[in-house]
């Protein structure tokens, strides 16, 4: 099927064919789940971003406005940091409510690979240690849902975000997408 170019020297580990899909069962988790998330969607947003931004600060080359910014508090005033927030929630939100239509949630998270990948040019290691840090906020934050259990599912449904994300990077013909973190 797809294979990555560069995939052969061992560096960059073959794309799987496909995301690993969500039961009935696991989508239903990560809906509830998300509900009690999205009420405060922009302060979760704000706190996922600036750890993202402390613990990888190299991140913050692509935001023009906060990237000389190093501390938490003047990052929460941003107001391009907050934009950025409400957008990465919204497109979490618009994968969430439509778990249930694949080809819906393949064309959103398309449109994020392919913006961020032209137009941006990020690397797409970024999705996987956002991932992460969504994670962890989540877990931190809503310990009461956030249950062994219920990250599990939350895992396997960002390594199937970061699937479709990066799948968008190789067909515009960006050359190595690492599937494992650096």
């Amino acid at each position: 099927q797809e294979k990555l170019l560069g995939g052969q020297s061992g560096e960059c580990e073959d794309r799987p064919e496909r995301a690993e899909p969500l039961s009935d069962a696991e989508r239903e988790i990560i809906q509830d789940t998300w509900g009690h998330v999205y009420k405060n969607c922009e302060d979760v947003g704000v706190s996922v971003l600036i750890r993202f931004f402390v613990n990888f600060p190299s991140a913050k080359q692509y935001f023009s406005q906060f990237r000389e910014l190093e501390d938490p508090e003047e990052m929460e005033q941003s107001s391009q940091l907050r934009q950025h927030a409400c957008r990465v929630m919204n497109a979490l939100n618009t994968v969430v409510e439509n778990l249930n239509d694949p080809e819906k949630v393949s064309s959103v998270l398309a449109l994020v690979g392919k913006a961020h990948a032209l137009k941006h040019k990020v690397e797409p290691i970024y999705f996987k240690i956002l991932s992460g840090v969504i994670l962890e906020v989540l877990s931190e934050d809503f310990p009461e849902c956030f249950t062994a259990e219920v990250q599990l599912v939350w895992t396997k449904l960002m390594g199937a975000l970061y699937w479709h994300v990066t799948g968008a990077y190789t067909e515009v013909g960006w050359l190595q997408v690492s599937s494992s973190a650096v």
